[in-house]
């Protein structure tokens, strides 16, 4: 498990310049900053090596590198492509089916998943702490718990790119000695799938909890059918806890998520605003024992209409790690009072309930 971006991209800066075959990269946000720039000059020395590197990025999240970076990229022999070309981004809007996924998988072997962008907002600088922290969750995988992540962007690929590939066995890792005994299992769905399967783990993680449910999310509009088993999961005597930001970057999806509060506040549901800066990690732990990590927030678009990608790792230590990260974030955070929250302003009450019937679109 790899915290925020200082943590998470020494790694993925080392197992790049590792790459002997393959380098497949994939993300909703790439951005023309400093770290963008250092992943940038890594895959055009790669692929000057020889080594294959094949780049998918959204167009909308990574606008910033239509012009300059993709180019420069293409230059130097990385095949790089949009996932679903936007030809008019002014016009764009939150509607546009979005590729949220965070994808890096090198030789097969090695690969990367979680909430984390290139970019470098995500990294934070000890010696600047004015600047705005950004707590964020991401998972480095070693070995077959990778196949599922592969599978998932040559299919990616095959969407957005002329040139096909095929699951050759070059594109797989087989260990003699695998690195370790973590079940790994990946979820992933999008608007494009015939069940909606990340919604679907999720739930069932959520039911087949038996003591605790600890959640992290930056944005908080379950839906109906999320909404009923965590208010059942909490009336059951589970303790179920959840941790989102104070104040995202998206003010209407705040109000829109503050709708749901006294639903899960009579519930038993305990609430968190994380203070100390922007919260952006979709994660959940459950009973100390499974634990999940991802892209998906706990949203109608990440739920219905992004194409989203989860890990569920069935494994003691990383659930227990996770588990202690959770409430060590509390220590930042403020439990929301259900007494003084049903005291709020009727008016207030009005804009969230108004905002709550337009949340699927948001």
């Amino acid at each position: 498990m790899l915290q925020n971006g200082e943590h998470k991209f020494p790694e993925v800066l080392k197992a790049l310049h590792e790459a002997k075959h393959h380098i497949h990269i994939e993300y909703y946000i790439f951005e023309d900053d400093d770290i963008g720039n250092q992943i940038k000059d890594i895959l055009i020395q790669k692929a000057r090596e020889g080594v294959q590197v094949r780049f998918i990025y959204d167009d909308f999240g990574s606008r910033s590198i239509r012009k300059k970076l993709v180019p420069q990229l293409r230059e130097a022999g990385v095949e790089a492509y949009p996932f679903h070309k936007v030809f008019f981004i002014m016009l764009a809007n939150r509607l546009n089916y979005r590729n949220h996924r965070k994808i890096i998988v090198i030789d097969g072997c090695t690969g990367f998943v979680g909430g984390i962008n290139v970019s470098d907002r995500y990294i934070n600088d000890s010696k600047n702490p004015k600047k705005h922290f950004w707590r964020d969750t991401h998972l480095y995988i070693e070995g077959p718990g990778v196949f599922y992540l592969q599978y998932l962007f040559l299919c990616d690929w095959n969407f957005c790119s002329p040139v096909k590939l095929h699951p050759e066995r070059s594109f797989f890792c087989y260990p003699e000695n695998p690195p370790g005994n973590t079940i790994v299992q990946i979820a992933a769905s999008g608007p494009d799938s015939d069940t909606p399967t990340i919604l679907y783990s999720l739930m069932q993680a959520i039911n087949l909890a038996q003591k605790e449910i600890l959640i992290t999310t930056p944005y908080l509009i379950p839906g109906e059918s999320l909404l009923d088993v965590l208010i059942v999961a909490a009336m059951s005597g589970i303790e179920v806890k959840i941790l989102i930001p104070a104040n995202s970057d998206a003010l209407f999806v705040d109000v829109a998520s503050r709708s749901f509060f006294e639903d899960l506040l009579d519930a038993g549901v305990e609430i968190y605003l994380y203070h100390k800066g922007f919260v952006h990690s979709k994660t959940l732990v459950t009973d100390s024992n499974v634990s999940i990590i991802g892209t998906a927030n706990m949203d109608y678009r990440s739920l219905e209409l992004n194409f989203e990608v989860n890990a569920m790792v069935y494994d003691s230590i990383i659930a227990n790690e996770l588990r202690s990260s959770f409430f060590e974030d509390l220590k930042d955070a403020t439990k929301i009072d259900k007494s003084t929250w049903s005291k709020r302003p009727l008016y207030m009450q009005m804009i969230e309930k108004s905002a709550r019937l337009v949340s699927p679109l948001l």
